[in-house]
């Protein structure tokens, strides 16, 4: 039976020709010609502007520039977290998103404060709403199983405690026999993350309970549970004061010496020289890499 990347891919390759048999299959993920727009009441806002990038196995990546540059926008379309209007994503030689003019993608909210979503007929492309869902449901299981994500402001649920929230992924991404059955085997894994990152002795307490650092310490171990392929990172250390900043490029940079694939927004010209390779943007488009 067809899975639901396998039709992904076959739908792509008859409504967008071609462009699949260009992707290096040796790569991990690959962006090419990514469009990007916003819009506020009457204004368009032009994010991206037809940015290609290739991110290799193994690397640590920052993504630089100004503020509104696209740096945050390129990092959200390349892990399937937002959709662009135009341009691809390949994870593993396999398209993310849809054939360009039937993706459901939000680009804004009205006066009224209402999200506004732009998509193209799905007849006049000959793909049907079901063979849409399966993209939608291939992008959900990459950003749960294939990638790790770690942001800013932390984003951990305030009624969890520690060990809980580094299990969630664990959680959303199991049936409910198989979280049952898988319980014990994942508490080991987050045990192992948490001793990982240095809060083996934080386990019970609820994130309000922590500084910021260890706050971080925590949503990177959340990352880590289902063992991505790509740790995505938004500003990690934006929140934080140098020298906690610091510890946690450290930290990241250890993942990254045992094998973990990062890629990195940030605006810290230090940090960035460290990285392997750095993507700057520039009003939306690639100035230079490094």
């Amino acid at each position: 039976m067809e899975t639901p990347a396998q039709r992904s891919k076959r739908i792509l390759s008859k409504t967008l020709p071609n462009q699949g048999e260009r992707v290096n299959s040796a790569k991990v993920i690959r962006g090419e010609g990514l469009h990007k727009t916003y819009y506020l009441g009457r204004t368009e806002l032009h994010v991206l502007r037809g940015v290609s990038v290739t991110i290799d196995p193994g690397g640590l990546v920052a993504i630089t520039g100004a503020s509104g540059s696209g740096k945050s926008t390129l990092l959200h379309v390349l892990s399937g977290l937002d959709v662009p209007q135009r341009g691809q994503v390949y994870y593993n030689n396999e398209p993310l998103f849809e054939p360009e003019g039937v993706r459901q993608i939000p680009v804004g909210r009205d006066a009224d404060g209402a999200a506004i979503d732009r998509s193209g007929p799905v007849q006049a492309h000959g793909v049907s709403r079901a063979a849409l869902r399966d993209f939608e449901a291939r992008r959900n299981e990459m950003r749960n199983k294939r990638f790790g994500f770690v942001f800013q402001f932390y984003h951990l649920l305030p009624e969890f405690d520690v060990l809980e929230n580094v299990m969630l992924p664990h959680m959303v991404g199991s049936t409910t026999a198989g979280w049952l059955n898988g319980r014990a085997a994942a508490e080991t894994r987050a045990l192992s993350l948490l001793e990982r990152v240095g809060l083996k002795e934080r386990l019970k307490h609820r994130p309000n309970e922590l500084s910021g650092g260890e706050r971080q310490r925590v949503s990177i171990a959340r990352a880590l549970m289902n063992e991505p392929d790509i740790l995505f990172a938004d500003e990690p250390t934006g929140n934080l004061d140098g020298k906690t900043g610091r510890a946690i490029f450290d930290l990241l940079q250890e993942l990254n010496t045992a094998g973990q694939t990062i890629v990195m927004v940030t605006h810290d010209r230090e940090l960035a020289r460290e990285a392997e390779r750095t993507i700057h943007l520039v009003d939306g488009q690639m100035e230079t890499t490094a």
